[in-house]
């Protein structure tokens, strides 16, 4: 999916620095991205699709955890714990800037 994203970019911004219409073009891509992103329904996607990933990598954790038990990277395991503490402390935005709504 980064992949995909990043020529997705890569065709964006090459459409931008050759196109002859230039900076007004531009603005009304960023417009339309803007409009977009704001949407109140793609949001909402955004962020159940979030904390969907979240239950899924949670899951995922404590059937690898338990097949693989203590060879667990301590990297991995500080990393969980530290997501389990802050959600535990109320706090549910993650580094993305998405938040349980």
């Amino acid at each position: 999916m980064r992949y995909r994203l990043t020529f997705v970019a890569g065709v964006v911004l090459g459409y931008v620095l050759g196109t002859k219409a230039g900076r007004e073009r531009y603005e009304q891509m960023k417009r339309s991205a803007q409009q977009f992103t704001q949407n109140p329904a793609v949001r909402n996607t955004a962020e159940s699709a979030a904390q969907q990933g979240r239950e899924f990598a949670d899951k995922a954790y404590h059937v690898v955890s338990d097949k693989v038990g203590d060879r667990m990277p301590d990297s991995v395991a500080q990393r969980v714990s530290a997501l389990r503490e802050r959600t535990a402390h109320g706090s549910t935005d993650d580094d993305w800037g998405t938040s349980n709504t």
